[in-house]
């Protein structure tokens, strides 16, 4: 048989293509076994079994194909989550719409119906599973008219962790746990990636999107999880397409044609080790996946549940700032003084209960020291940078732990921004102030009768904008940070001035901003020992190293959920302090008191989280 040279090239041609489009195999599509077909969703199981969701309900078979148990349910959204021998599956009964969560125990061949979700207030399009850090597993819902919620559930608690705002017409979301990235198919438009964590702002991300703007015929459809990215069908279920997710950017693949003859917004895609299962007119196929994406992962570190929280701010948005801690002489009467940047200044007991409100202004940060010989007397003095005049504000605290305002004094600043406190061994006490152009302003405060006095002792100036810092009482020593560089050191007497000494750059262990920074000596301490904890604000960590040189660093943690108490937990920290003292309980080797940027399960205003410092050094091996 005589070939053409135009046959030739064609034959060539498609091969070429074949090869460079080869991400999804040209092998033909493989028939699922026949009690798949009716399924409308559907999941592989660890040893080779199925559960299928069709219109007798969810059924589990075997992998010799026996159906092994059954729940009767009109349903649809079926995700699910592995576990060893145990899997999570959630999906939404039809006809009320609320989440019923199942445990199908592989071994035993069983379906075992968990405390249903409540029903949701809104009509939900597409729900999908996520298990975070904690191995909490997660729940988002999403309506039809871009409605949607976060919720987590723990034994027998469903909780909302928070609401969302996502594209209206998402008929299909997935998570990838691993990258923490919730996937979501707007069927008119696309698919976008957001942040499956619900602490932080979150961020969105362009993954496909529609014909003139993108690949997409028609829009998106059904989509998949896949190691380092994701597959999506095409809104007219003509065409696979494959997006790799590397160094940050989503990249489109050759498409692969499909045709499943499908109505439009009717696909169904689902993955199978090697393969990739679609559901079109004729039921499911199996097609082959060639991949080579790689899993992606958040870097792990140690994750420390809260033992209690304050009352939310009076005021929404960024509001709560820095807090400190006061010590009494009952450790269970302690008190925890925080700003708020819109109203003043609060106190809480350690219950997180508030007990005093000084509606004094824009208060950005404050700090105490205790037991001050000043005039001839000991006061324990609270103090704060005030925004709306650049003044710094001082504040007594009495022996029950009532604070009164006590003197305001102007700085000269234009911006005036962080400060701390430092307490000289030779006596009496000592403020930083800084200005956002990087100016430090170092005064000594005195006390004549009931009066007192601010006199300026040197100033200073680092490169770009401050904020945190902290004195280092015993050693003598100022730690400031400068947000977006890293953690300085420098000599905190200002007759012994020094250098900067970088103590720790942003890198690998810190992100910009660098935030507060608290300073924990264990009570009759050395002055050699000691650590400096600092808020790594752009991850929403907390990282702790020496408090000496050469400032090793001991490990980093974030603060998560702790459900029982119904506490979520912290991000994007301004202020934090800590305390060694044995404040009883769970505070016995000290607490940790953190501001927290996005209040959660549920919404709300900000507030301040307590955490015990023994749950820090159990976590990081501190001794």
């Amino acid at each position: 048989m005589m070939i053409s040279t135009n046959m030739k090239k064609t034959v060539l041609c498609s091969a070429l293509l074949a090869c460079l489009s080869g991400i999804v195999q040209a092998a033909p599509a493989n028939a699922l076994p026949s009690f798949t077909q009716e399924a409308e969703e559907l999941a592989r199981l660890p040893g080779g079994g199925w559960l299928t969701l069709d219109k007798h309900g969810l059924r589990l078979f075997d992998a010799q194909g026996q159906e092994q148990d059954r729940i009767a349910v009109r349903a649809k959204q079926l995700d699910t989550r592995i576990d060893g021998n145990r899997v999570l599956a959630v999906f939404l009964e039809a006809d009320t719409q609320r989440p019923l969560p199942v445990t199908v125990d592989v071994q035993v061949g069983k379906l075992v119906m968990l405390t249903p979700f409540p029903v949701p207030t809104f009509s939900v399009e597409a729900s999908c599973l996520y298990r975070d850090a904690q191995q909490l597993a997660h729940l988002f819902l999403i309506g039809k008219d871009g409605q949607a919620e976060q919720w987590v559930m723990q034994g027998e608690q469903r909780q909302l962790v928070r609401k969302l705002v996502l594209p209206p017409h998402a008929k299909h979301c997935r998570v990838d746990d691993g990258a923490r990235r919730l996937l979501v198919s707007e069927a008119n438009m696309g698919v976008w990636a957001y942040d499956a964590d619900s602490e932080g702002m979150g961020k969105r991300e362009v993954v496909a999107l529609r014909k003139p703007y993108g690949q997409l015929d028609g829009g998106a459809g059904a989509l998949a999880v896949l190691p380092g990215g994701v597959a999506v069908l095409d809104g007219k279920a003509e065409k696979l397409h494959l997006v790799t997710h590397q160094g940050g950017q989503w990249t489109a693949q050759p498409a692969q044609a499909v045709a499943l003859n499908v109505r439009k917004g009717a696909s169904q895609l689902a993955m199978d080790a090697g393969s990739v299962l679609l559901r079109g007119k004729n039921g499911w196929q199996a097609r082959p996946l060639k991949w080579s994406g790689k899993a992606e992962t958040v870097p792990e570190v140690a994750i420390i549940a809260p033992q209690a929280q304050t009352a939310p701010m009076a005021r929404q948005g960024d509001a709560a700032d820095d807090p400190a801690i006061w010590l009494a002489s009952d450790p269970a009467n302690a008190r925890i003084l925080g700003t708020n940047k819109k109203q003043g200044l609060l106190v809480y007991d350690l219950q997180g209960k508030q007990t005093q409100l000084l509606e004094v202004g824009r208060l950005n940060n404050v700090d105490v020291r205790q037991h001050i010989q000043l005039g001839g007397s000991k006061v324990d003095l609270a103090v704060a940078t005030q925004r709306d005049d650049n003044s710094m504000m001082l504040f007594t605290i009495n022996a029950s732990g009532e604070v009164a305002e006590a003197g305001r004094f102007p700085t000269g600043l234009k911006s005036i921004y962080g400060m701390c406190l430092y307490q000289p061994a030779s006596g009496g006490v000592q403020a930083f102030i800084n200005d956002k152009d990087g100016t430090f302003h170092q005064y000594s405060i005195g006390l004549s009768g009931k009066q007192f006095s601010a006199t300026l002792l040197r100033s200073f100036k680092v490169a770009t904008q401050p904020e945190g810092c902290v004195a280092d009482d015993a050693n003598a020593r100022l730690f400031l940070g400068e947000e977006t560089r890293g953690v300085w050191t420098t000599s905190a007497d200002a007759a012994k001035q020094d250098t900067l000494t970088m103590v720790l750059p942003v890198g690998a262990n810190l992100t910009a901003d660098v935030e507060g920074m608290a300073i924990y000596r264990k009570p009759g301490g050395k002055a050699d020992s000691g650590y400096l904890i600092v808020s790594s604000q752009g991850d929403s960590s907390y990282v702790v190293l020496d408090a000496q040189a050469p400032y090793k660093v001991r490990g980093r943690f974030k603060v998560g959920f702790n459900l029982p108490a119904g506490i979520d937990g912290t991000s994007e920290t301004d202020g934090l302090d800590v305390t060694s003292a044995n404040l009883g309980g769970a505070y016995a080797q000290g607490m940790l008191v953190i501001q927290d940027g996005y209040k959660r399960l549920p919404d709300g205003p900000q507030n301040f989280k307590y955490v015990a410092w023994g749950d820090v050094a159990k976590a990081l091996g501190l001794e």
